[in-house]
Protein backbone atom coordinates (compact mmCIF):
# COMPACT_ATOMS: atom_id res chain seq x y z
CA UNK A 1 0.00 0.00 0.00
CA UNK A 2 2.75 2.35 0.65
CA UNK A 3 4.65 1.78 -2.88
CA UNK A 4 1.21 2.57 -4.29
CA UNK A 5 1.04 5.67 -2.43
CA UNK A 6 4.36 6.82 -3.43
CA UNK A 7 3.65 5.80 -6.72
CA UNK A 8 0.64 8.02 -6.94
CA UNK A 9 1.95 11.09 -5.53
CA UNK A 10 5.16 10.77 -7.98
CA UNK A 11 2.16 10.51 -10.57
CA UNK A 12 0.76 13.29 -9.21
CA UNK A 13 3.90 15.60 -8.65
CA UNK A 14 5.35 14.45 -12.43
CA UNK A 15 1.93 15.80 -13.70
CA UNK A 16 1.52 19.13 -11.85
CA UNK A 17 5.74 19.47 -13.22
CA UNK A 18 4.50 18.41 -16.75
CA UNK A 19 1.36 20.82 -17.02
CA UNK A 20 4.28 24.11 -15.26
CA UNK A 21 6.29 23.30 -17.84
CA UNK A 22 3.53 22.91 -20.40
CA UNK A 23 2.34 26.17 -19.52
CA UNK A 24 5.39 28.51 -19.26
CA UNK A 25 6.21 26.85 -22.92
CA UNK A 26 2.75 27.96 -24.19
CA UNK A 27 2.84 31.59 -22.11
CA UNK A 28 6.10 32.51 -23.60
CA UNK A 29 5.34 30.98 -27.29
CA UNK A 30 1.91 33.22 -27.32
CA UNK A 31 1.69 36.44 -29.22
CA UNK A 32 1.28 39.62 -27.08
CA UNK A 33 -2.07 40.90 -27.12
CA UNK A 34 -3.53 44.24 -26.24
CA UNK A 35 -2.51 47.57 -27.27
CA UNK A 36 1.30 48.83 -27.56
CA UNK A 37 2.53 51.74 -24.95
CA UNK A 38 2.95 54.92 -27.09
CA UNK A 39 5.66 57.39 -25.63
CA UNK A 40 4.88 60.76 -26.35
CA UNK A 41 8.01 62.86 -27.08
CA UNK A 42 8.75 65.19 -24.13
CA UNK A 43 7.57 68.28 -23.88
CA UNK A 44 10.04 72.10 -24.09
CA UNK A 45 11.93 72.05 -21.32
CA UNK A 46 10.52 74.96 -19.13
CA UNK A 47 13.02 78.26 -19.64
CA UNK A 48 15.63 79.15 -16.67
CA UNK A 49 15.52 82.95 -14.96
CA UNK A 50 19.01 84.54 -14.93
CA UNK A 51 19.82 87.52 -12.96
CA UNK A 52 22.45 90.17 -15.13
CA UNK A 53 24.16 93.47 -13.38
CA UNK A 54 26.64 95.22 -13.94
CA UNK A 55 28.41 96.77 -17.22
CA UNK A 56 25.72 95.57 -19.15
CA UNK A 57 23.22 97.60 -21.18
CA UNK A 58 19.96 96.72 -19.38
CA UNK A 59 21.06 94.63 -16.26
CA UNK A 60 18.09 92.51 -15.36
CA UNK A 61 16.50 89.44 -14.59
CA UNK A 62 16.03 87.36 -17.95
CA UNK A 63 13.65 84.16 -19.50
CA UNK A 64 16.39 82.38 -20.99
CA UNK A 65 16.26 78.68 -22.65
CA UNK A 66 17.50 75.69 -20.60
CA UNK A 67 20.76 75.47 -22.71
CA UNK A 68 21.87 79.09 -22.60
CA UNK A 69 25.32 80.09 -23.05
CA UNK A 70 26.32 83.44 -21.23
CA UNK A 71 27.23 85.08 -24.63
CA UNK A 72 23.39 84.87 -25.24
CA UNK A 73 22.02 86.70 -22.08
CA UNK A 74 24.28 89.39 -22.38
CA UNK A 75 23.06 90.09 -25.77
CA UNK A 76 19.25 89.74 -23.97
CA UNK A 77 20.64 92.18 -21.43
CA UNK A 78 21.33 94.98 -24.43
CA UNK A 79 25.43 94.23 -24.67
CA UNK A 80 28.32 95.56 -23.31
CA UNK A 81 28.97 98.50 -21.66
CA UNK A 82 32.40 100.36 -22.42
CA UNK A 83 34.60 99.48 -19.71
CA UNK A 84 33.39 95.65 -19.63
CA UNK A 85 35.94 93.45 -18.38
CA UNK A 86 35.09 90.71 -20.93
CA UNK A 87 38.12 88.30 -20.10
CA UNK A 88 36.58 88.32 -17.08
CA UNK A 89 34.18 86.26 -17.84
CA UNK A 90 33.39 83.02 -19.54
CA UNK A 91 31.18 83.81 -22.49
CA UNK A 92 31.07 80.36 -23.56
CA UNK A 93 29.33 79.45 -20.03
CA UNK A 94 26.17 77.45 -19.93
CA UNK A 95 23.72 78.99 -17.36
CA UNK A 96 22.13 77.50 -14.33
CA UNK A 97 18.77 78.56 -13.24
CA UNK A 98 19.32 80.97 -10.37
CA UNK A 99 22.47 81.99 -11.51
CA UNK A 100 23.97 85.46 -10.97
CA UNK A 101 26.14 87.51 -13.32
CA UNK A 102 27.67 90.61 -12.40
CA UNK A 103 29.78 91.69 -15.65
CA UNK A 104 32.72 93.65 -13.93
CA UNK A 105 33.99 96.95 -15.51
CA UNK A 106 36.29 99.34 -15.05
CA UNK A 107 38.56 98.25 -18.06
CA UNK A 108 40.67 100.77 -19.99
CA UNK A 109 40.48 98.37 -23.04
CA UNK A 110 38.19 98.44 -25.73
CA UNK A 111 34.64 97.11 -24.94
CA UNK A 112 33.73 93.95 -27.25
CA UNK A 113 30.35 94.53 -28.96
CA UNK A 114 28.18 91.25 -29.70
CA UNK A 115 27.11 90.62 -33.25
CA UNK A 116 24.89 88.16 -34.30
CA UNK A 117 26.68 86.37 -37.24
CA UNK A 118 25.61 83.72 -39.84
CA UNK A 119 27.01 80.95 -37.31
CA UNK A 120 25.76 82.66 -34.23
CA UNK A 121 26.44 84.90 -31.32
CA UNK A 122 30.02 86.45 -32.07
CA UNK A 123 31.98 88.42 -30.12
CA UNK A 124 33.53 91.31 -32.68
CA UNK A 125 35.92 93.85 -31.04
CA UNK A 126 34.68 97.43 -31.18
CA UNK A 127 37.44 100.49 -31.14
CA UNK A 128 36.93 102.63 -28.08
CA UNK A 129 35.06 105.65 -29.56
CA UNK A 130 36.16 104.30 -33.36
CA UNK A 131 39.41 105.20 -33.07
CA UNK A 132 41.95 102.20 -34.01
CA UNK A 133 45.64 101.82 -32.63
CA UNK A 134 48.20 101.90 -35.69
CA UNK A 135 50.93 99.26 -35.11
CA UNK A 136 52.69 101.12 -37.64
CA UNK A 137 52.79 104.48 -35.44
CA UNK A 138 51.90 103.43 -31.80
CA UNK A 139 53.94 103.42 -28.75
CA UNK A 140 54.38 100.73 -26.21
CA UNK A 141 51.97 102.45 -23.58
CA UNK A 142 49.42 102.50 -26.71
CA UNK A 143 50.11 99.22 -27.82
CA UNK A 144 50.14 97.57 -24.40
CA UNK A 145 46.22 98.75 -24.01
CA UNK A 146 45.13 96.11 -26.40
CA UNK A 147 43.98 93.09 -25.18
CA UNK A 148 46.28 90.29 -25.12
CA UNK A 149 49.23 92.70 -24.99
CA UNK A 150 51.14 93.75 -22.16
CA UNK A 151 53.96 95.92 -21.64
CA UNK A 152 57.36 93.35 -22.74
CA UNK A 153 55.17 92.15 -25.63
CA UNK A 154 54.08 96.21 -26.83
CA UNK A 155 57.97 96.43 -26.34
CA UNK A 156 58.81 93.72 -28.72
CA UNK A 157 56.19 95.33 -31.34
CA UNK A 158 58.21 98.19 -31.49
CA UNK A 159 60.85 96.62 -31.17
CA UNK A 160 60.48 94.34 -34.71
CA UNK A 161 58.86 97.56 -36.17
CA UNK A 162 62.25 99.65 -36.05
CA UNK A 163 64.20 96.55 -37.02
CA UNK A 164 62.58 95.57 -40.45
CA UNK A 165 60.22 98.45 -41.16
CA UNK A 166 56.44 98.96 -41.05
CA UNK A 167 54.41 96.04 -40.24
CA UNK A 168 52.52 95.19 -43.57
CA UNK A 169 49.75 92.91 -42.81
CA UNK A 170 47.83 92.14 -39.23
CA UNK A 171 48.66 89.17 -39.48
CA UNK A 172 53.20 89.96 -39.40
CA UNK A 173 52.48 90.39 -35.71
CA UNK A 174 52.69 85.87 -35.59
CA UNK A 175 56.45 86.65 -36.13
CA UNK A 176 56.70 88.25 -32.65
CA UNK A 177 56.83 85.58 -29.57
CA UNK A 178 54.21 85.64 -27.52
CA UNK A 179 51.80 86.76 -30.25
CA UNK A 180 49.25 83.74 -31.50
CA UNK A 181 46.25 83.21 -33.69
CA UNK A 182 44.28 84.09 -31.05
CA UNK A 183 45.84 87.41 -29.75
CA UNK A 184 45.74 88.25 -33.57
CA UNK A 185 41.70 87.34 -33.64
CA UNK A 186 41.13 89.08 -30.19
CA UNK A 187 42.81 92.33 -31.30
CA UNK A 188 42.11 92.17 -35.19
CA UNK A 189 38.99 94.99 -35.10
CA UNK A 190 41.08 97.25 -32.92
CA UNK A 191 44.44 97.47 -34.70
CA UNK A 192 45.31 98.80 -38.26
CA UNK A 193 48.55 98.78 -40.38
CA UNK A 194 47.88 101.95 -42.63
Amino acid sequence: MKRSYELAVAIIFGSLVSMLLIGLILLASRTPSGYPIMLMPSSTPAPISVYITGAVARPGVYNVPRDCRMVEAVALAGGFLEGAEVARLNLAEKLDDGQHIDVPGGSDLPTPQLVIGGSGLLVTPTPPGGVVVNLNSADAALLEKLPGIGPTTAEKIVQYREENGPFEYIEDLLKIPGIGPETINEIRGLVTVE
